[in-house]
């Protein structure tokens, strides 16, 4: 469909959190397309409404190329390991950044399907991380927020270097 503008790090609308999906029409399904065409353009492998400036909960993963995309229309996770494992992440908002970031190794997801339907989806691994880093951006908790205040404050000074490029 179309290719978006990216809301960029320190957007305040990326501390936001999304409201519920209540109508499942034509206009949720053309931002579920723009929402992956503007998630493969950044590149990345996740995304949210939120990260384009439309504060609706509203997911769309597509962890490696060739997958089958998934779109996921309010998701909460249900259920956690308690086994944690450690993930590289970063976000299309915030391109360049990453840094290791601590998550439950197993997930239960409720979501609903593009047309209302309730499912429930189980994740290991990094479909796991990719769920809790995507509902915790719906709720407005930017994974910067996962990191220790140095880690942050690093990953921060980096990006921050990075955007006004080299010194003249």
């Amino acid at each position: 469909m179309a290719v978006r503008q990216i809301v960029k790090f320190p957007d305040p609308r990326l501390r936001q959190a999304a409201a519920a999906v209540t109508v499942f029409d034509a206009a949720l399904e053309a931002l579920a397309a723009d929402l992956l065409d503007t998630m493969r353009a950044a590149p990345g492998i996740g995304i949210t409404a939120p990260h384009v400036g439309v504060l609706a909960r509203v997911v769309v993963l597509e962890l490696s190329p060739g997958e089958t995309p998934a779109t996921y229309i309010n998701p909460e996770i249900v259920w956690s390991s308690p086994e944690m494992i450690r993930h590289v992440e970063g976000s299309v908002s915030m391109p360049g950044a990453s840094e290791e970031v601590e998550r439950h190794a197993r997930v239960r997801v409720r979501y609903h399907t593009l047309t209302g339907a309730l499912a429930e989806e189980e994740a290991e691994g990094l479909r796991a991380v990719c769920h809790q880093h995507e509902c915790d951006q719906l709720d407005g908790i930017y994974w910067l927020q996962r990191l220790s205040r140095l880690k942050r404050e690093r990953v921060v000074r980096k990006y921050e270097k990075a955007q006004r490029g080299p010194a003249t």
